[in-house]
């Protein structure tokens, strides 16, 4: 059964995820889960991220280098418990590698250049073409009991959720930005040739059109070709 201790924690996890502010973004969001089910999942030794990206592997925010090279190995074999359960599977797991049938390379890899010797991996989310997974490894076999995988299940639950919401937000900060660009684009069109707002937009939707190019990348243009330090012709 879960202490008291460890579901304060988890708690507090939950709170720091939602409520974090780091200049470094994403990459601290994450760094900060994967230190977390270190200290939390009992039978942890190491931890990472396995993110996939229109069929681009990465791996972020390993706690050490043996689950940095963990993780490089199933992305070199392109095969393993962590790439199956971003792709697949809600939970991998991986008992004890000495008795391991599935991906023999990548298990032979493991077993040769690395002290791990069991694994649970957990589904972050998955979409279209992009998905994640929290692979916990450990030293021992038979390491991740029941315990183990509740904990690294709730632990992955507010990874994703906190992923989701720092995505969401970046989106959503990116598409002020394009709109305050376009916006600044649009006044400059409307000054320039003494035309509404209206006439503006149609203006630069039909540039954009013409020159086969997105609105929001003939704004920054336009806004360039403004600058007084910047001169320099129009879409050139």
């Amino acid at each position: 059964m879960t202490d008291t201790s460890t579901l304060l924690a988890l708690a507090q996890l939950a709170r720091s995820l939602h409520e974090q502010d780091d200049p470094a973004g994403e990459d601290a969001l994450l760094q900060s889960i994967t230190d977390s089910a270190v200290a939390l999942v009992p039978g942890t030794d190491h931890c990472g991220i396995t993110l996939v990206d229109k069929g681009e592997f990465t791996s972020v925010a390993p706690t050490d280098d043996v689950a940095a090279r963990v993780d490089a190995i199933q992305h070199e074999r392109r095969e393993g418990p962590c790439l199956d359960a971003a792709w697949a599977d809600h939970i991998v797991r991986v008992p004890d590698y000495d008795t391991e049938t599935r991906w023999p390379s990548f298990v032979s890899a493991v077993r040769t250049e690395t002290p791990v010797r069991s694994t649970v991996a957990f589904q972050l989310y998955r979409g279209e073409s992009t998905m994640g997974a929290l692979n916990l490894y450990a030293h021992n076999a038979n390491a991740f009991d029941a315990e183990s995988e509740e904990l690294g299940l709730a632990v992955a639950t507010h990874a994703a959720l906190a992923i989701f919401a720092a995505r969401r937000d970046d989106q959503f900060a990116s598409a002020l930005a394009s709109r305050d660009t376009i916006g600044q684009a649009k006044g400059i069109v409307m000054e320039r040739f003494d035309v509404d707002a209206v006439q503006a937009w149609e203006l630069m939707r039909k540039l954009s059109q013409d020159a086969n190019i997105k609105v929001a990348e003939l704004a920054r243009k336009l806004i360039d070709a403004d600058h007084p330090t910047k001169r320099r012709d129009l879409l050139n």
